[in-house]
């Protein structure tokens, strides 16, 4: 394959993370390397809720600190809880000064939203549900001004190169059906979460862990992949992936009932605001029963419905649902990964010369369940963090070994992944089902050994399996309590060098 010398940071992903990465970068040349053109295939342009930040004279990023790590049920790092919250309005003001439209109230400060499990309003939106794409819109038109930065947005990332010692020194890019190695002093993974690993999913479909399931061949310690998140409120109108009901307008005061207009969590105003694993399990209860679950909006937002919240709105109109009129039908459906490959602060793994950012990383802050909209402040905050260390990283000497790019999974054995995903490693887990999952990928794994997605999605049901207790995100049936002492997961494999596939001098 042909082989190029990149002198400077080589980042995998056109997300927020990846692109506030890359704006960090400089003055050091960067290469952006997507596999679709930039606002596409990318959670960070779905999401609808905002960014988390104390903004109002009544937060602090103490409150928002203890909010977190609330949330996170006993498993997040304070020091990088801290971190997080603690940059949250200069993270915010940096977005805008990049252009990004955040709703403003009327002594022109932020405007903020109350979502669920935090004990403040503090999420900064736009346009009431439209803040992810506004924002990375903004990102995008700075980096295509940037000098020193190149976006190629047909690459997809095929596998990780390393030298003899395990230092990645760069990676194998698919462009056009030809092959290319890059090398590059540092190598920053934004590649996004796992939901496609799922049937029912609000995130696009080709996200499938492939970042993480490489890192992990790589001999990077991944980080509690076991926990993803379910987002309650995903609308269930047969579409894949299914378009979400934001969390905000609970926050407005939609209330979730069943087919019988009862209250699911009960009929407190605040009941619907409970941290979102409870949520979750409360709306897969109700489906599993037979009595369907639906978020009735009617009274809280009515015939406002357009103009505050146009992309749910628009998502519901188009299935032939008018929201205005008639309760949402909602499930939930795999939409956040708090596991990934375990980084630091500034996005640095396990493996030299080797970054990771944004969901595909596990760097502390979301523990056991993510509190709402602090994924899109970690994003631009970790993610400027580490565009600034990878910027500095230094290339060294080494020789570099044979990659192996694995064989893509077919789209029959995808489609079966993605079922028993959903049906035993969702938002209820016991041992049965994760065994049953766990199979179903041990033959997949004989017809396409190797296979990225086989490899991320048992990283997850494995882990879920040996988890033996229900801690936020993972709800094990069978093992329904909380163990006192929290654990983290931690795994990690050797790399494998073969010292007979070592190659030209770097």
């Amino acid at each position: 394959m042909n082989r190029i010398r990149h002198d400077g940071p080589l980042i995998i992903g056109g997300g927020l993370a990846g692109l506030s990465a890359a704006l960090e970068a400089g003055p050091r040349p960067t290469l952006v390397v997507t596999p679709a053109p930039l606002l596409q295939a990318c959670s960070s342009a779905w999401a609808q809720g905002g960014v988390a930040a104390a903004l109002s004279a009544e937060d602090q990023p103490a409150l928002h600190a203890a909010d977190t790590a609330s949330a996170g049920a006993g498993l997040v790092d304070p020091e990088a809880v801290r971190a997080l919250t603690d940059d949250g309005r200069q993270t915010v003001e940096w977005l805008a000064a990049l252009g990004a439209p955040f709703d403003r109230d009327a002594d022109g400060g932020f405007a903020v939203s109350l979502e669920a499990a935090h004990s403040k309003a503090r999420v900064a939106r736009v346009g009431g549900d439209g803040a992810g794409r506004a924002i990375l819109s903004a990102l995008v038109a700075s980096v295509r001004a940037a000098p020193h930065i190149e976006v190629w947005e047909n690459g997809r990332l095929r596998a990780l190169v390393q030298d003899a010692t395990g230092r990645v020194r760069g990676a194998v890019i698919e462009r056009d059906g030809r092959l290319v190695e890059v090398l590059a002093p540092a190598v920053v993974l934004a590649t996004g979460g796992a939901g496609g690993l799922y049937a029912r999913t609000t995130t696009p479909a080709a996200l499938l862990g492939e970042g993480m399931a490489l890192a992990w061949l790589a001999g990077a310690e991944i980080l509690d992949p076991e926990f993803v998140q379910f987002h309650p409120t995903a609308i269930d109108v047969g579409v894949d992936p299914m378009p979400l009901a934001t969390e905000a307008l609970r926050g407005e005061g939609a209330r979730l009932i069943d087919a019988h207009g009862d209250f699911l969590l009960g009929d407190a105003p605040d009941a619907d605001l409970k941290a979102r694993d409870i949520v979750a399990r409360a709306v897969h209860q109700a489906r599993a029963e037979g009595r369907g679950a639906y978020l009735d909006a009617r009274a809280a937002v009515g015939a406002h419905f357009p103009d505050e919240f146009p992309a749910v709105f628009a998502a519901c109109m188009h299935a032939g649902l008018d929201p205005r009129e008639t309760p949402i039908p909602v499930a939930p459906g795999a939409h956040y990964h708090m596991g990934g490959i375990a980084a630091g602060l500034d996005g640095r793994t396990s493996l030299p010369g080797l970054f990771a950012v944004g969901e595909c990383a596990a760097t502390g802050v979301h523990g056991a369940n993510r509190l709402a909209s602090n994924s899109l402040l970690e994003a631009a905050a970790f993610g400027r963090r580490t565009g600034r260390a990878a910027g500095a990283e230094a290339g060294g000497e080494g020789r570099v070994v044979q990659a192996v790019v694995a064989p893509d999974l077919a789209p029959e054995a995808l489609t079966a992944l993605r079922v028993a995903m959903s049906d035993n490693v969702g938002v209820v887990r016991d041992a049965a089902g994760l065994t049953r999952a766990l199979a179903l990928m041990e033959r997949l794994e004989q017809e396409a050994r190797g296979a990225l997605p086989v490899i991320a999605a048992r990283l997850i049901a494995g882990a879920a399996l040996e988890r033996r207790e229900s801690r936020g995100g993972h709800y094990r049936s069978d093992y329904p309590d909380t163990d006192a002492d929290a654990r983290h997961t931690r795994l990690s494999r050797a790399p494998v060098v073969a010292p007979a596939a070592v190659l030209a001098a770097e």
